[in-house]
């Protein structure tokens, strides 16, 4: 299925940034008519991808995130967020809730928050060339139904 609109956003992983891609995918999102909930569920996994990418992927550098946001005419936004950092070595391991590299001050929920706020989430990572982490979600919009 061919997208109907698409966007990306390139930024350098300054934690500043993060907040602008909740910024971007909020306003990407607005052509849908979605719901308060639905908004607030995109923002936060999205939040929750671009801080992995500065705390994670990025540890000691700064490095650059590609936010790439594509609807499609059923209201399926697909969003990417990819990093060309560490990577990570064991996807599954890293998906286990409470699993961190980020020290004591990380709560280890990132991926588990991304997963129960969309309607789908993969992770694709190779050790030394960065992570994608791709996040669907179904906006409905405020009439109920799929735009």
């Amino acid at each position: 299925m061919k997208a109907i609109n698409e966007s990306r956003v390139l930024f350098p992983s300054l934690s500043a940034n993060e907040s602008f891609a909740r910024a971007a995918v909020s306003a990407f999102a607005l052509q849908c008519d979605p719901t308060l909930t639905e908004l607030n569920d995109l923002r936060t996994a999205v939040s929750e991808a671009v801080t992995n990418c500065i705390v994670h992927a990025y540890r000691d550098c700064i490095g650059d995130i590609l936010l790439y946001m594509r609807l499609f005419e059923n209201g399926r936004m697909v969003i990417k967020v990819r990093d060309h950092g560490c990577g990570i070595a064991d996807v599954e391991k890293a998906r286990e809730p409470l699993m961190t590299t980020g020290g004591e001050e990380r709560a280890g929920l990132g991926f588990s928050v991304m997963e129960s706020f969309t309607d789908k989430m993969r992770v694709i990572s190779h050790v030394g060339r960065g992570t994608t982490v791709i996040l669907e979600k179904y906006i409905h919009g405020k009439n109920g139904n799929a735009q």
